[in-house]
């Protein structure tokens, strides 16, 4: 069977993810010391031990999703599953970041330090309360398109993550999007809500952070992936570094395209999906967008421990 892996973006993190993994596996344990070297710090303590809110934040969230997401990878490694099992990888946002690291694209440090510089910088890209994001429920993304530009009035508002056919998240200037969610609630939206976020991701105020993003990854050394990326950006497979770094940059500011780039990899044969990482948010929407396809969720040593037949 066909399979992707898939890797989760911001809002899976939990404290004490990855924990029984790391005490599992050294594989996996050997990722949270990397991450914790490259970035100087003891991220894992807080991972681990921390308080919620320190985790929630943006600069903290990103690496450590990354560094979980590794962890179980190399966990499955050490079960005998290798990337060359999956005929495509692909990741949320941020996860993106984790497929790349684990098709061999990108170093564990190199991850964990880009991650960094890109939490921080699209923290602090917009001053806290100017901007917002809210989940249209029920609305396809062409209607939530139509919604986010009614609602922009000389503001910015973009439809900047379309998750699956009826749940697409709206970006932009606070004011906006608060006019969003009245005007989608009108269209029909079955619920439309400002979501617990820190900043605007995903929409043209993310500028400041995407040029910060591509002086980061210029120096950066990426390689072709062992099997071929399913970018946010592009909603199909990608190989070449160069294009990659590219793409990297304009997702800043651009549209995750989730709902466009399961269902491309559904056409090109995919009939299971392993989501490897904290939270099972991705196989909800997979399922919702790819019905007749199978989700796995690998994320505790008991994901590990009734593995299906290793053959891609």
């Amino acid at each position: 069977m066909s399979r992707a892996f898939v890797f989760p973006g911001q809002g899976a993190q939990t404290i004490g993810m990855g924990r029984a993994l790391a005490d599992r596996y050294s594989e996996a344990k050997a990722v949270f010391e990397e991450v914790d070297s490259a970035l100087g710090e003891k991220l894992s303590d807080l991972i681990w031990n921390g308080a919620p809110e320190e985790l929630q934040l943006t600069a903290n969230a990103q690496p450590a999703l990354m560094a979980t997401s590794i962890a179980a990878f190399r966990a499955l490694g050490a079960e005998g599953i290798q990337i060359t099992d999956a005929a495509f990888v692909a990741g949320h946002s941020l996860g993106e970041y984790s497929a790349l690291a684990a098709a061999g694209a990108l170093s564990i440090p190199d991850a964990a330090r880009l991650l960094r510089i890109r939490g921080t910088a699209m923290q602090e890209a917009v001053p806290v309360g100017e901007g917002a994001m809210a989940a249209l429920l029920g609305l396809d993304f062409k209607t939530a398109a139509k919604v986010a530009a009614e609602a922009a009035q000389g503001e910015v508002c973009q439809a900047a993550n379309d998750n699956d056919p009826a749940q697409v998240v709206v970006s932009g200037h606070k004011g906006a999007v608060e006019r969003a969610v009245e005007i989608a609630k009108a269209h029909g939206a079955r619920r439309a809500v400002l979501l617990p976020v820190s900043a605007p991701f995903h929409c043209a105020l993310m500028q400041p952070a995407a040029d910060r993003m591509a002086e980061a990854l210029a120096e950066v050394t990426l390689a072709a992936p062992a099997v071929p990326v399913v970018a946010n950006l592009r909603a199909e497979a990608v190989r070449d570094p160069e294009e990659i770094r590219t793409l990297l940059v304009g997702q800043v500011t651009g549209a995750v395209r989730w709902r466009e780039s399961v269902s491309w990899m559904v056409e090109n044969g995919v009939q299971e999906f392993w989501e490897i990482g904290a939270g099972k948010a991705l196989s909800g929407m997979i399922k919702r967008i790819a019905k007749g396809s199978v989700t796995r969720n690998f994320a505790e040593p008991a994901d590990l421990e009734a593995l299906p037949g290793k053959a891609g």
